[in-house]
């Protein structure tokens, strides 16, 4: 029976909820320190490898998400196609999911302005192409 164990291992939460916060506070950290320096790209690449998934890490979530919003808007809109043909398919991944979740929160205390979203989306799309729109919406994890 004991071969059959790895079938109960839950991929999607290899850390507890503890380790995912103590990472999304260690990581928005270095985000801000990045983007005040003004390493977009440092920051982009920090941000969106390993995301926080699974249940009971939602205020690791929270934090990711403020800290991927932090460098929306810190970014002008000259540089976003720069910065994003420098990300690998994951992240850009990651970044369409996190461009949806602000878009689902605005008006609800969204910290960034529909325009932005709307430029990063567009800006995205052209690099990633619409297979990235459709890993995003099939996807079952939710950040």
């Amino acid at each position: 029976m004991s071969e059959y164990a790895f079938r109960k291992i839950d991929i999607d939460a290899p850390r507890g909820p503890a380790g995912a916060l103590s990472d999304a506070k260690a990581k928005s950290g270095e985000v801000r320190g990045l983007v005040s320096k003004g390493d977009i790209a440092g920051a982009l690449n920090l941000i969106l490898t390993d995301p926080p998934y699974g249940d009971g890490v939602d205020e690791a979530k929270n934090l990711t998400s403020s800290a991927v919003l932090l460098i929306l808007n810190s970014t002008r809109t000259a540089e976003i196609p720069n910065h994003l043909k420098n990300l690998d398919p994951e992240q850009q991944d990651h970044l369409m999911a996190y461009l949806y979740k602000a878009m689902g929160t605005e008006g609800h205390g969204g910290d960034v302005s529909g325009s932005v979203l709307l430029t990063w989306h567009e800006k995205l799309t052209e690099v990633a192409g619409v297979g990235c729109i459709v890993r995003v919406m099939t996807d079952r994890r939710t950040l």
